[in-house]
C-alpha cells in the first residue's frame, strides 16, 4: 500500500450525486432515501423541469466521472452556484486542461458536450430541489469529514478506506498514489467509486441520526434483511473462507450472475462484506468480521440489554 488518503468535503459532491441517484436511479431500492423519495422529489417539479431532467437518464453514468473531476479540481471555493457559474462560463478547453491529469483520454467533444449538457440540468437540480436541502445536509456532511481527518492522524490509510466505506479495501493497486474519501448523505449506505489515473475517487455514507428512538435502527433493519435469506448466509459462509470473486461464484454456487449481484448487494448495504479492489482486477468479496459486532452491538443497544 504506497497511496496516501485525503478527506474532502464539498455540497459540489453531494448535488453531483444526488442528481445521479435521480436521473438513473441506480440503486435506488437499496438506498435509505428508497424508490419513494424519486416520487416525492417528482412531485414538487413543474413538469418541464421533470422532462428536462428526464432526458439525461439515458446517459451514461462514466459522464459524473467527469463531473466529479472537475469538482475535485474546484478552484473557486464549494459553493454549488459559483461552481455552476464555472462550469458554463469556463471555455471547454480550460475544462479539459483540468480534467487531463486524472481522464487523460478526455477529448474536447467530449468536454464540450458535458458541459453543454449538463451546466443547465444541474442549475435546475440546484433550483428545485437541492437549495432547499442543502442547509439540512451540510453540516451532516462537514462534522463527518472532520471526524474523519481526526482518524486520519490515528488510522493507516487502509483501514481509514476501509472503516469509512464500510468495507472497501484497496489492494493491488500500485498505479493509485492518491485516495480521496468524501462523505454523502443521499447514496447512503452505499459506498460508490471511481478509478482516475493515479488517483481513486470514494464516496462514503454518512451515519445519520435515527428520528425516533423507539424504532429500529435503519442500519439494524439492514444487516436483520440481509441475514433473513439462507442463500445468503451460505454466500457469506462461502466468502469467510477467502476473498472470491463473482465468476467464482457462479462457477461454485450454481447461481446465476444478476441472482448473486442482488445478493451481493443487500450483504454490502448491510456493512457484511468487504469489497477487495485492484486497478486491474476484479471485484473479489470476503467476509466483513466487523459486522457481526456491529449487529450484535445494534441489537443490544435497541433491546437496552
Amino acid at each position: 500500500m504506497n497511496y496516501e488518503v485525503k478527506v474532502d468535503v464539498s455540497p459540489i459532491y453531494e448535488l453531483l450525486g444526488s442528481l445521479m441517484v435521480y436521473t438513473s436511479k441506480k440503486w435506488v431500492r437499496n438506498l435509505d432515501i428508497g424508490p419513494e423519495w424519486i416520487s416525492e422529489v417528482n412531485s414538487k417539479f413543474p413538469p418541464e423541469v421533470s422532462a428536462a431532467l428526464a432526458q439525461s437518464s439515458a446517459w451514461s453514468l462514466d459522464d459524473y466521472d467527469i463531473l466529479y473531476a472537475w469538482a475535485i479540481h474546484r478552484g473557486n471555493g464549494d459553493s454549488v452556484p459559483c461552481f455552476l457559474e464555472c462550469l458554463r462560463e469556463t471555455p471547454a478547453e480550460v475544462l479539459l486542461s483540468a480534467a487531463a491529469p486524472y481522464l487523460p483520454d478526455l477529448t474536447i467533444e467530449e468536454a464540450s458536450r458535458i458541459r453543454d449538457s449538463y451546466t443547465p440540468l444541474l442549475e435546475l437540480w440546484y433550483e428545485h430541489y437541492f437549495k432547499e436541502v442543502e442547509p439540512d445536509i451540510i453540516p451532516l456532511l462537514e462534522e463527518d469529514a472532520i471526524e474523519k481527518k481526526v482518524l486520519l492522524t490515528k488510522m493507516e490509510p487502509m483501514s481509514l478506506v476501509e472503516y469509512a466505506s464500510g468495507g472497501l479495501v484497496i489492494e493491488n493497486a500500485p498505479e493509485v498514489q492518491t485516495i480521496v474519501l468524501f462523505p454523502t448523505v443521499h447514496n447512503r449506505p452505499i459506498n460508490a467509486y471511481c478509478f482516475y489515473k493515479k488517483m481513486m475517487l470514494i464516496q462514503y455514507p454518512v451515519d445519520v441520526p435515527e428520528e425516533d428512538e423507539d424504532e429500529p435502527p435503519t442500519c439494524l433493519l439492514r444487516m436483520t434483511h440481509a441475514l433473513s435469506d439462507p442463500k445468503r448466509l451460505r454466500l457469506l459462509r462461502y466468502v469467510a473462507e477467502k476473498p472470491h470473486s463473482l465468476r467464482e461464484m457462479v462457477r461454485d454456487l450454481n447461481q446465476s450472475e444478476d441472482l448473486l449481484k442482488h445478493h451481493l448487494m443487500i450483504l454490502r448495504v448491510a456493512g457484511l462484506l468487504r469489497i477487495h479492489l485492484g486497478v486491474e482486477e476484479k471485484e473479489k468479496y470476503s467476509i466483513r468480521s466487523d459486522g457481526a459486532s456491529e449487529l450484535q452491538m445494534f441489537l443490544e443497544s435497541y433491546m437496552r440489554l
